[in-house]
């Protein structure tokens, strides 16, 4: 498609332009706010009137692919997977992972993370991390967003016991019955901070 170089003198101007986008934009306004005045009274209730979610009340399922919150892959033993090769600190673009290596002394696998962190704070959820992994020791399956955390950045920080811990949850509970356990912590959180301390 090619581009007109000039503008008419009416495009030039903008008057006529922005009263279309004023127009437009009203006409959805004036549309939404019918459709939602219907469902009030029992009207139109096969009509969607809009199309955002009221989260944490309602919940849009989230595909199987969805890159969610980080966790370390465990031996059925309860031992991590984790080499400590650092390739995914190697292929992490925002250099968010910070490991720590040490040495078994009587196993086949001669490395482990020592500290095995990820400062959820630099992280942009790309997956490079899970595709370098060749042990598959970390995943980003929990079908879950990030953690919300109280205001203080070292929170953010998270460490190899609590990416250990996503997966035995999540074995423990199952995907659904972990988002709901989510769900609830958020809700608590737009409560207020006072609820959350109590739970």
């Amino acid at each position: 498609m090619k581009r007109r170089e000039e503008m008419t003198f009416l495009e030039r101007i903008y008057v006529v332009e922005v009263a279309k986008g004023v127009v437009i934009t009203f006409g959805r306004l004036i549309k939404n706010f019918t459709l939602h005045l219907a469902h009030l009274v029992g009207a139109k209730q096969n009509e969607a009137a809009a199309a955002s979610i009221q989260y944490p009340e309602e919940r849009r399922p989230y595909a199987p692919r969805y890159r969610g919150r980080h966790r370390l892959t465990l031996y059925p033993n309860g031992d991590v997977k984790c080499t400590a090769c650092f390739l995914c600190a190697t292929a992490c673009p925002a250099r968010c992972i910070y490991i720590e290596a040490a040495e078994h002394d009587d196993r086949s696998v001669e490395k482990f993370p020592h500290r095995y962190e990820i400062d959820t704070l630099l992280c942009i959820y790309c997956g490079y991390c899970v595709e370098a992994c060749p042990v598959d020791a970390i995943r980003m399956d929990t079908g879950l967003h990030p953690e919300v955390y109280p205001p203080d950045p070292r929170l953010f920080i998270e460490d190899k016991e609590v990416l250990m811990e996503r997966t035995r949850l999540l074995e423990d509970l199952g995907p659904e019955a972990l988002f709901e356990r989510h769900m609830k912590k958020v809700q608590a959180l737009e409560k207020g901070p006072r609820v959350l301390e109590e739970n």
